[in-house]
């Protein structure tokens, strides 16, 4: 079956923290014409470009004919370089969000023939993603709309994907290396047998089911009534145990590390100065948390408006019980219609002065 993707070449790609991918490559998909104006939109942890579909259609704000849209993979995620495609480097480098918004830059800019972006949006990772491209790129886009997730990862979050990587790892026998580290390797680095695969990544769906959606989810039977699963054992099994079994080992533990090791003001000109960063930020910033995440709390995403400049930034939380999952990718209808709202309500806003800019050199 043919690739419903494409790809960029981005030659041997340097990374920040000193590594390089041989070979490198960035996948992505358009929609719309490039007559449009630019939204960049980029994937989320484990998510491949067609989970990201659910936000875009001619009936949402995300209109293909109205918007050149860019959907942008991870490194990591199986479709842009990731271990599951280059199977000779091992162990893979360390990725940062700088490096994946560096090569997006490099293929909106230089293949498609953009200088400039009405949007950058995401959630979870996107919103990562989306938060790195407005300080690494300040001036290239008019808004930003992180959802659901955050512009550097919390101390809470980190120890999160520790517990995550602890349980894919456990798969081998392997510990973690720390912190912002990957695995402890001991002499020549080990991949998986198909039965360490099949062990660790059944952890990983068990340890991901309790921050995925809230309490209040849980207590209310949300995965009985609204996704139909017979009790809560089956949602273990034919949800999360199903959706990490759908992934390579290998390339979850390259994304987590770029999730937990993010940073935006690790970079020049900010220099760990997360104040600094966050006044960087120039494009208008509507900044949607979900008020029950687990991950990505709705007072993290306070406190990084509040150090944006006077006007700059404006936070509105989901009001979901749906958790981190309130951001997608699609399964809660109301959350989907209360987002495309808030698209809807900002492009309005934004877009007639601002749409000209966007639009590819001739």
């Amino acid at each position: 079956m043919a690739n419903d993707y494409e790809t960029y070449s981005l030659g041997d790609w340097k990374l920040k923290n000193g590594g390089t991918i041989p070979d490198a490559h960035i996948a992505y998909k358009t929609y719309g014409d490039t007559s449009r104006p630019l939204i960049i939109y980029p994937s989320w942890y484990s998510g491949s470009i067609s989970d990201n579909e659910w936000l875009i259609g001619e009936d949402k704000t995300l209109n293909p004919t109205k918007y050149f849209i860019v959907v942008t993979a991870l490194f990591g995620n199986g479709q842009s370089s990731s271990p599951s495609n280059k199977p000779d480097l091992k162990p893979f480098p360390d990725v940062l969000f700088y490096d994946n918004v560096r090569a997006q830059h490099q293929l909106v800019t230089e293949k498609l023939g953009f200088k400039h972006a009405f949007a950058v949006l995401g959630w979870s990772m996107g919103a990562g993603q989306t938060y790195q491209w407005a300080t690494q790129y300040p001036d290239f886009m008019d808004v930003v709309v992180p959802f659901c997730g955050s512009a550097k990862t919390s101390l809470h979050n980190q120890v999160f994907l520790e517990g995550v990587k602890a349980a894919v790892l456990g798969g081998k026998q392997a510990t973690s290396g720390g912190v912002c580290q990957g695995e402890a390797i001991q002499g020549q680095y080990r991949t998986w047998t198909e039965e360490e695969r099949t062990v660790g990544l059944k952890a990983l769906g068990r340890v991901y089911a309790g921050w995925g959606f809230s309490q209040a989810f849980y207590r209310e039977k949300l995965y009985e009534s609204v996704l139909g699963f017979k009790d809560l054992e089956d949602f273990m099994l034919n949800f999360w145990e199903a959706w990490a079994l759908s992934k390579d080992p290998e390339n979850m533990l390259v994304m987590l590390y770029t999730w937990q090791a993010a940073d935006c003001s690790a970079q020049e000109p900010y220099n760990g100065d997360f104040d600094a960063a966050m006044k960087g930020i120039k494009a208008k910033a509507v900044v949607l948390p979900s008020k029950t995440d687990m991950y990505f709390p709705p007072e993290d995403s306070e406190i990084e408006v509040e150090h944006m400049r006077p006007g700059v930034g404006k936070c509105i939380a989901f009001p979901s019980i749906w958790g981190h999952w309130a951001g997608g990718p699609g399964q809660s209808t109301e959350d989907v219609k209360w987002l495309d709202e808030k698209l809807h309500e900002l492009f309005e806003q934004n877009s007639m002065a601002d749409l000209k800019s966007s639009l590819p050199e001739p």
